[in-house]
């Protein structure tokens, strides 16, 4: 990825997020207090599936457990194996939600279309922080986007000059120059995988080495249990035996640390949106439990949700979009 993509990036997710600053005090991520409290509605009734994303695992099962209080009948199956078992349950409707911490991908939007006739909604939810785990003892200042890709990819496409094994390579000394860098990640179902590989490898490939895990907390729970080693996962997994390095588009530039502010800001390099997709045909109406649910996802209580799960709530212009997207009103 070159530096223009790069900034117009960050400057997209500025332009994105923008609205989400409205209300000072998101600088500590505090609830917009324009989010409507969530009032339930007559005939809802069903089964509810959600298939995608194991960064979304958390937070889809807090939006389930908090809409059954509304509706106890209601049945919820949350199943996050990855952002790219998504799309294939949303198409053959396995799924009534396909969470993913990526965007979908133009073959994934066109084979909906194919079968659908029209393309999937992508609804913004909230915003993570894809974070660059070490150990707590570890004494890393920071990192550029360089450096990251020198320690994790095989081909360097950001453009550093040299490989990093160890950690003295990165400045370290004492018992941690001449130590290995043990690498965690994710497989490639997972959409965090994806989106690491594109803005933290600069669309290049990962190390063999790199120690892929099934899920987010089994990247950070190896990076905690291995005092030399390095992982990225999302914000919302993050652990006291782990520390989240500050990190700097390059050499020249302030690290800048995985905080909500940066984040709202667009500063942070590797902020994303959290997205769920809805089969929704244009004009058409949503059935009553998708409807719900979604109106739920936009309340207080649904972003109340997102707090507690780690991640950054969004705000209420974002919301009231995100519901006109598919045709719904505040």
């Amino acid at each position: 990825m070159s530096g223009r993509n790069s900034t117009c990036r960050r400057v997209c997710l500025a332009c994105l997020i923008y609205a989400v600053m409205s209300y000072p005090a998101w600088a500590q991520t505090k609830l917009d207090p324009k989010l409507p409290e969530y009032k339930p509605a007559q005939g809802v009734s069903g089964n509810l599936k959600s298939i995608g994303s194991d960064t979304m695992n958390n937070e889809m099962t807090l939006w389930a457990e908090g809409f059954l209080k509304f509706y106890p009948n209601v049945q919820a199956e949350i199943e996050g194996k990855g952002s790219t078992t998504g799309p294939p349950a949303l198409i053959d409707g396995t799924a009534h939600f396909a969470p993913m911490s990526r965007p979908m991908k133009g073959k994934e939007i066109d084979d909906f279309k194919k079968k659908h006739g029209f393309p999937p909604t992508a609804l913004p939810t909230s915003i993570d922080m894809l974070a660059v785990y070490v150990h707590k003892d570890n004494p890393i200042k920071r990192l550029t986007m360089q450096q990251v890709d020198a320690i994790f990819s095989r081909t360097r496409k950001g453009g550093f000059d040299k490989a990093i094994n160890t950690w003295g390579d990165l400045g370290l000394g004492g018992e941690w120059k001449d130590k290995p860098i043990a690498l965690y990640g994710r497989n490639s179902a997972s959409g965090t995988y994806g989106y690491f590989r594109e803005h933290a490898l600069f669309n290049g490939d990962f190390r063999d080495e790199v120690k892929e895990q099934p899920g987010s907390s089994s990247v950070v729970q190896g990076v905690a249990s291995d005092k030399y080693a390095i992982g990225y996962s999302g914000i919302g997994y993050k652990t006291a035996d782990v520390r989240a390095v500050p990190l700097a588009p390059d050499s020249k530039s302030e690290a800048v640390p995985a905080e909500a502010d940066r984040a709202y800001a667009g500063e942070y390099p590797l902020a994303r949106m959290l997205l769920v997709y809805v089969n929704r045909k244009p004009g058409a109406e949503l059935d009553p439990l998708r409807r719900e649910f979604v109106r739920y996802l936009y309340s207080k209580q649904g972003q109340s949700d997102v707090l507690r799960c780690g991640y950054l709530p969004i705000g209420e212009v974002i919301a009231t979009k995100a519901l006109a997207s598919v045709g719904l009103k505040r």
